[in-house]
Parts: structure tokens; C-alpha cells; sequence
């Protein structure tokens, strides 16, 4: 799978079956070479007029699976993503 394919799926948490969006970016360990996060971008505030919210970073970690349209997460609250200022 190509890092690319990523951002073509919908980022779903299991646990509450809420779409949190797509990727738009990962985080990488330099050392390692492997990926330890997904970036989702914020909620858009006022239909897009008013920009979007904060993004958030899911820690691999939290990805339990990755099927051809969906990425499947387990998170127990919005309060486990951590916010990543642009």
C-alpha cells in the first residue's frame, strides 16, 4: 500500500460509527521510517465560510483496520486526538 492510497479513505471511529473525515497528511518516525500517526482535517465551521477547525493527529496505534474504502479507529472520545495547529 502506497501512503497515497490513505488519503482516498474515510476515517471511521469504531466505536461510536462516526466519520471523522479523510487523511490529508501522516506523521513519520525518521528514525524508523514508520508512519506513527494520520491527520484528519478539523470540522469546517459555518458551512466552510469560517475556515476549519484545529486538525487532528490519530496515533497509529489507534487504527485497528484498513480496507479499500475505509480506515477503521478505536477511539473512546475526541478527547484521546491530539490537535495539531496548521
Amino acid at each position: 500500500m502506497r501512503t497515497s492510497d490513505l488519503g482516498t479513505r474515510d476515517v471511521v471511529n469504531i466505536l461510536d460509527g462516526r466519520r471523522l473525515g479523510t487523511v490529508s497528511d501522516i506523521e513519520i518516525d525518521m528514525e524508523s521510517g514508520r508512519i506513527t500517526a494520520v491527520v484528519v482535517p478539523g470540522a469546517a465551521r459555518l458551512l466552510g465560510v469560517l475556515g476549519r477547525g484545529d486538525d487532528y493527529v490519530i496515533p497509529w496505534d489507534r487504527i485497528k483496520k484498513i480496507g479499500p474504502d475505509v480506515i477503521l479507529v478505536e477511539l473512546a472520545s475526541t478527547l484521546e486526538l491530539r490537535a495539531r495547529s496548521r
